[in-house]
């Protein structure tokens, strides 16, 4: 089948699409009721929670249902023509030639015994039949398209020699080889840091440009959906509720879901203290478990009984917008310019006392330089250099950077899990840096907690909810009995807005936000000082995400705890913290309170981080910057500055300075500081990354 290039109608169409899994017991609707079109190349964005079937839906286009799934009613057809009527090797050839589909995990679309080169030449080796010579000549075009450095270096490595960023990068790539006419992209950013993230987004986009191809965008990341696509179509429990252009949907929106899912995301002017995000109420309800009528009906703060719940709900267009769709009784009965009703504001509570200082703190690491024999000199790994900070209490000190800045070793040496090289930790002046966690003593340990990114790795599959809280009771020594114990580990559940029936339920039989919750639970067991929270929401959906965020603040309020907020989304850094900390490559890069990191002056890398970050908002104009190349390794860090690789002010520094010195810290205003060469008349003229346009 040749690719029909002067086909002009929708690349794809899909119609009143139901997709069913089957099992022993009965038959799981996933998908109902879904229709979404793509013209020819358009971006169009699927947004919606987990568990809403937006991958069902590629999964379906790439007709890869696995034996379970099948389509029950409605069809999908690709350039005029139903999947359904190809045969078994017309659809292998359309599959990967004519669609093709980028995946969230790029280690799952890359055989690890391969070189990079081998496996992107097959592509057009099998499906158009071209010699060695021209696959290898055609890999080496879209690995410079996809802007890798060194491409041919790229295509003799395999794949664990590469960095997240550049393993997508090659999937992208992979993905091109055809010149597809379609691209499905499921989540292609989630595992990547924000700055890579950016250079990913853009670069998706200008290939759809330069290559003409058809977008589906898959995402929970509203922000993202912003940037990359023409139109969005919302997604809830299977069904599409919104349709519509970005203007029309992000500006005009005319589902109580979309609202909802707006107003529980930090975006620039929200406040913890003054205008709270509100997290939607409720669970998501389970496949079988639908509600009748309107499956958003018992979250919805517009709810009528006995119209919202009588019959099932149509997609209806809506009056003076062409193509902007919602599925919903009422949107010409509702204010949607209503003020949000706010919340009730909370007293921001006093930043106490010094509870924790770091001073000079160094962890480095030393590795063989030949590590799978062990031969050879010893490098050093500087993960961390030099930290210096103090926490209060009641304060929120977020700790920004990306991946392999250092910030996760810091939290180990905090913990205990490591010891410090040099400098100082001293918790309510004692000294702690150099004692592990096993000598520390109970109260020390129940002192300093942590709250992790992923809540199913850290609770025992097999113990009751229950049972994992009272343990860490009985091992920060809490109550003489084990009535004493339970007493106050249903308390905890009420602090974490948990049933108390949850306390005989296994972990397997909770939600990633309830398992969360008990994880916080079990590190506010002991009364912590101290709680360190690694990404502790970066897994859970945007409309939970609100709610722990609350949760986690209200408890800060009431126990006085300090909290260390390690993260690289800045719109619920700016959110929540008092204070932020930027690291980059193990160093402290800049420090101070969340207004003064947030306007300019920034550190150059703090300036490229805050333009990378996505919003949702069609009133901002953000600066543009794209940083280019990877982080450098900590094994071989470049001299002088560890930003000078990739920062766009270098040339305002006479002299070579920021290839040879690693810069002192400057002191700015009230105490805001920033390790930089940059004088300070240059830094005063930055502009801000992040503007409401003006109406």
């Amino acid at each position: 089948m040749s690719k029909m290039a002067d086909y002009d109608g929708p690349i794809l169409e899909i119609d009143r699409l139901s997709i069913s899994f089957f099992t022993r017991l009965r038959e799981i609707p996933a998908v109902m009721d879904f229709s979404v079109r793509v013209m020819p190349g358009e971006a169009v964005g699927l947004v919606g929670e987990s568990g809403c079937g937006k991958s069902t839906v590629a999964l379906g286009v790439m007709q890869d249902l696995g034996k379970n799934g099948r389509i029950v009613g409605g069809n999908i057809k690709f350039k005029g023509r139903d999947l359904a009527d190809f045969t078994p090797e017309e659809l292998r050839d359309v599959r990967g030639n004519e669609i093709a589909m980028i995946y969230q995990e790029p280690m799952a679309s890359l055989n690890p015994a391969m070189k990079i080169g081998k496996q992107l030449m097959e592509v057009p080796m099998i499906h158009e039949g071209v010699s060695a010579e021209e696959a290898y000549a055609r890999a080496l075009e879209v690995v410079t398209d996809v802007r890798l450095p060194d491409p041919e270096r790229m295509l003799n490595s395999f794949p664990h020699q590469l960095s997240g960023g550049q393993q997508q990068r090659i999937v992208i790539a992979m993905a091109l080889m055809s010149k597809p006419s379609l691209l499905i992209l499921d989540e292609p950013t989630t595992a990547l840091d924000v700055t890579v993230e950016a250079a990913v987004v853009e670069l998706v986009k200008d290939l759809g440009k330069k290559y003409g191809t058809s977008m589906l965008f898959i995402s929970h990341n509203l922000g993202l959906v912003l940037e990359t696509c023409d139109r969005l179509c919302v997604m809830y429990s299977g069904e599409a509720v919104e349709r519509g252009s970005i203007e029309d949907v992000f500006d005009n929106m005319q589902h109580p879901y979309t609202q909802a899912l707006f107003r529980s995301i930090p975006l620039p002017g929200a406040d913890k203290n003054a205008r709270p995000l509100v997290a939607i109420r409720g669970n998501f309800p389970l496949p079988h478990e639908r509600p009748p009528g309107c499956n958003f009906g018992p979250r919805c703060d517009y709810f009528e009984e006995g119209r919202c719940d009588a019959q099932d709900i149509p997609m209806e267009a809506v009056e003076g917008f062409e193509r902007h769709t919602t599925r919903c009784l009422k949107y010409k009965e509702i204010d949607w310019n209503a003020p949000i009703q706010v919340g009730e504001q909370k007293e921001k509570a006093e930043v106490g006392k010094v509870v924790l200082k770091m001073d000079n703190l160094k962890k480095y690491y030393e590795v063989a330089a030949n590590a799978i024999f062990g031969g050879g000199a010893k490098k050093v790994v500087k993960a961390n250099e030099t930290l210096s900070f103090e926490a209060r209490e009641s304060e929120t000190l977020a700790i920004v950077g990306e991946s392999g800045c250092g910030k996760s070793t810091f939290a180990k040496v905090l913990m205990g899990l490591e010891t410090a090289t040099d400098g100082q930790i001293l918790l309510d002046n004692n000294n702690i840096e150099q004692t592990p966690i096993e000598a520390r003593d109970t109260k020390t340990v129940a002192d300093v907690q942590m709250v992790f990114q992923n809540p199913f790795d850290t609770l025992n599959p097999s113990m009751t909810v229950g049972r994992q809280i009272m343990r860490a009771l009985e091992i920060f020594g809490i109550g003489n009995s084990e009535a004493e114990r339970r007493a106050r580990m249903l308390e905890l559940l009420d602090l974490v807005k948990l049933p108390r029936a949850f306390a005989d339920r296994m972990p397997r039989q909770l939600s990633g936000g309830q398992k969360q919750r008990v994880g916080i639970a079990r590190a506010f067991a002991g009364g912590a000082r101290i709680v360190v929270a690694d990404e502790p929401v970066s897994a859970l959906d945007v409309s939970v995400q609100a709610a722990v965020t609350d949760l986690l603040m209200e408890i800060q309020r009431e126990e006085k705890t300090t909290l260390l907020f390690i993260s690289h989304d800045l719109s619920i850094v700016r959110y929540l913290s008092d204070r932020v900390m930027v690291m980059y490559l193990g160093h402290v890069v800049e420090l101070g309170t969340t207004d003064q990191v947030f306007a300019p002056p920034y550190h150059p890398y703090t300036e490229a981080l805050l333009s990378a970050v996505p919003i949702a908002d069609t009133s901002i104009e953000k600066q543009h910057i794209v940083l280019e190349g990877d982080i450098p390794s900590a094994m071989s860090p470049p001299p002088g500055c560890p930003f000078q690789t990739r920062c766009r002010w270098k040339s305002e520094v006479p002299g070579g300075l920021c290839e040879k010195e690693v810069p002192p810290v400057q002191t700015l205003a009230d105490g805001h500081q920033v390790k930089c060469h940059l004088a300070e008349d240059v830094l005063e003229r930055m502009e801000p990354v992040i503007k409401i346009a003006a109406e």
